[in-house]
């Protein structure tokens, strides 16, 4: 997969990433200090092909350059969370 960068759509309250032709997203709901993700989505003709780990890491990137806490409110990011200690640091 092409570099590609994920962007935070403020008003939509979403991490997004375009990719191969498709919109992966994750839902975010926000604290002063802490971005809760509640739900992260990939086209189903994506799926299986490392999209939506790219999504998270990008809005992990993000999250850590704002200075916020993550809270992994889907089971996908706690999965994530599990398996990249390298944020352990903004896990909240």
């Amino acid at each position: 997969m092409a570099t590609v960068s994920v962007r935070d759509n403020k008003a939509l309250s979403r991490f997004e990433l375009d990719a191969q032709g498709g919109l992966a997203f994750a839902n975010y709901r926000l604290t002063p200090s802490t971005v809760i993700i509640t739900h992260t989505e990939t086209p189903p003709s994506l799926r299986g092909r490392g999209i939506a780990s790219e999504l998270v890491k990008g809005a992990l990137q993000l999250i850590r350059g704002d200075g916020m806490k993550v809270i992994a409110g889907c089971g996908f990011v706690v999965d994530y969370l599990h398996k990249h200690p390298e944020f352990a640091d903004i896990a909240g």
